[in-house]
């Protein structure tokens, strides 16, 4: 094995194995078991690794092919393997050893196909449940006050649509009862802010630089090979996807960066800017994030920027907000045990002058929130 092979091999292994710890500590509910297993067997299994060590660095190696081997999964029915992953309201199959078996020879006999998979598609992952973070941060706001919604890195635009889900946040709530997408992360540290009424979105805009039409069926089973197979995460991306199809929201294809200021500048000025990302900024470069930053007093009008993402660079050693804000030390400890999504809230006046702080942490699929 040649040096820069060995290295991308242990990339992948480390990636891989954050993620696992991330998204299935263990604390975690037994659902998320099968997230964790997969994510080991592709740190540790070589079949599995050596596919991964042809993934280009920058494209998520561990997770693009957790998706190709969904995808690819869903399409062949291969059993017993595809018995272990949940589909819209199965439920949780049980978990057992022969999991990891039946994953390894699939890896072998797939091992092109998932690679071709791996080379014609990105990692894309709609989690609908982040949007309890964001409205988490919206119980900090004006509550009397219309916003302007802008999903940077919307995807498929799932996150357009929070004003249409249910949220559930211990003994309160907020939201339609009759809502198809009901989002209960569990409640960790301090009482998350809940708005006492849902904020009325004046304007929303989702962008990306690749939009996903959701009336594609491919760009669906795509998505949904996306998803964590966890079966909560599986149910709200079907639901989700519904709503969103059914409520058709502007998305448009730019740079965040670059295209910030012609993005915005056709949003209702009568209403707040909240400007919105879950694990976008943490994927720019040191220099995109500042520019970012640059850009936000040029917008000229009152900003909100709610960002959920990990801490950067992406992996144990991160340290720092892709605000640029103060990192508590409880977020450092969460970080370097796992991908973990810090919850950061900025803002901007009229006059340019910003303010903010880190108020909390995330679980990547949302499955808890920890308020400082």
């Amino acid at each position: 094995m040649t040096s820069p092979e060995a290295e991308s091999r242990a990339h992948v292994r480390e990636q891989a194995l954050g993620i696992a710890a991330g998204w299935s500590p263990a604390d975690a509910p037994p659902s998320w078991a099968l997230t964790a297993e997969l994510f080991r067997a592709i740190a540790a299994e070589p079949e599995l690794l050596a596919i991964g060590a042809r993934v280009p660095a920058d494209r998520l190696p561990p997770l693009l092919l957790s998706a190709a081997i969904r995808s690819l999964v869903a399409r062949r029915r291969p059993e017993p393997l595809a018995g272990y992953f949940p589909t819209p309201g199965s439920g949780q199959p049980a978990l057992d050893r022969g999991f990891r078996p039946a994953l390894t020879a699939f890896a072998r006999e797939h091992a092109d196909e998932l690679a071709a998979l791996c080379a014609e598609h990105r990692y894309q992952m709609n989690e609908v449940a982040r949007s309890a973070d964001v409205l988490a941060v919206l119980g900090l706001l004006d509550p009397g006050r219309p916003i302007a919604l802008v999903d940077l890195g919307t995807g498929a635009g799932l996150g357009l649509h929070l004003d249409r889900y249910r949220y559930v946040f211990g003994e309160r709530a907020v939201g339609d009862p009759d809502a198809a997408v009901t989002i209960a992360p569990e409640l960790r540290g301090r009482p998350a802010p809940m708005p006492a009424t849902m904020p009325v979105i004046a304007d929303r805009l989702g962008v990306d630089a690749e939009p996903l039409d959701l009336g594609d069926e491919r760009v669906r089973n795509w998505l949904a090979a996306c998803i964590p197979p966890e079966t909560g995460a599986v149910d709200r991306f079907a639901a989700a996807s519904e709503v969103a199809r059914a409520h058709p929201a502007p998305m448009r294809r730019g740079d965040a960066v670059e295209d910030l200021l012609e993005l915005c500048g056709g949003m209702d000025p009568d209403a707040l800017l909240v400007l919105v990302d879950t694990y976008v900024h943490v994927f720019l470069t040191d220099e995109q994030r500042a520019a970012f930053r640059r850009r936000l007093p040029e917008l000229g009008r009152e900003v909100a920027w709610i960002s959920v993402d990990p801490l950067t660079p992406l992996g144990p050693e991160g340290s720092t907000s892709v605000q640029d804000l103060p990192v508590p030390p409880r977020a450092l400890q969460a970080s370097r045990a796992g991908v973990t999504g810090v919850v950061g809230h900025l803002t901007v006046g009229r006059d340019g002058r910003t303010s903010g702080e880190v108020v909390g942490l995330a679980h990547p699929g949302g499955a808890w929130l920890e308020w400082f």
